[in-house]
């Protein structure tokens, strides 16, 4: 009985001993990751650049809502685990790194560009005003830009256009991130003025439910009424 409890008791240290190792291995990996994500960074701050900022936006796809821009500044070697791109995260792991980027980063700046302004000027434009305002909105005025995407047109900073920039930036990821949670909690707020179209849950995205609502109300103030989805719903809407 006493040799069966003692080896029981081994067998739930090993487990143990084997647990905290996986542990281990799988943050060494993480911050190889991590690590390599600061490629561009480092490499701007040997040519002599110290605010390096991460720009991205949120929202450019949705038929209803704000864009919204992002654009973090990092300090240097800043280690927090499992920043990536936006799109490949929870939306709970979202939310906790999006309070730890927030916490810890040395500027995060906000641009915000409503539905009426997209319709005016399209939306490209208005991604890059966004992008604009969010870089205006820092504390301090970078010295280079990371830009998911394409360049910013018309800016007097030097910037570095990377497509798929969040698997290639440690900033830019952070960006992805922060823009993306702040666009969502907008839309989680417009949903309880109109709850109808379900923003809570497709963030103002064309899904299938969002798609029947525009058909059966029309859109709203906060559509885009120059999308094309918008538009041949709204017309289907007004049909007698």
């Amino acid at each position: 009985m006493l040799f069966k409890a003692k080896n029981r008791k081994v067998k739930i240290t090993k487990l143990i001993i084997h647990s905290y190792q996986r542990r281990i291995e799988k943050l060494y990996i993480e911050r190889k990751r991590i690590y390599n994500l600061y490629n561009y960074e480092n490499r701007l701050k040997n040519e002599g650049y110290f605010l390096i900022a991460g720009i991205d936006e949120a929202g450019r796809g949705s038929l209803s809502g704000p864009v919204v821009a992002a654009a973090v500044i990092l300090p240097c070697q800043l280690f927090i685990p499992y920043i990536k791109d936006s799109k490949k995260l929870t939306s709970k792991k979202r939310t906790e790194l999006y309070f730890s980027i927030l916490n810890k980063a040395k500027y995060v700046g906000i641009g915000i560009v409503e539905a009426k302004i997209i319709d005016r000027i399209n939306i490209a434009q208005a991604s890059f005003l966004a992008m604009k305002k969010a870089i205006l909105d820092l504390k301090e005025v970078p010295d280079y830009l990371l830009v998911d995407g394409f360049k910013i047109p018309h800016l007097n900073i030097q910037q570095l256009p990377l497509i798929k920039g969040e698997d290639k930036s440690i900033s830019i990821a952070a960006a992805s991130i922060v823009a993306k949670v702040y666009r969502d909690n907008i839309m989680i707020k417009y949903d309880k003025k109109y709850p109808q179209y379900l923003f809570k849950k497709n963030k103002g995205y064309g899904t299938e439910e969002h798609l029947e609502a525009l058909l059966k109300y029309g859109p709203s103030e906060i559509h885009r009424k120059s999308f094309n989805r918008v538009i041949s719903n709204k017309a289907k809407n007004e049909k007698p």
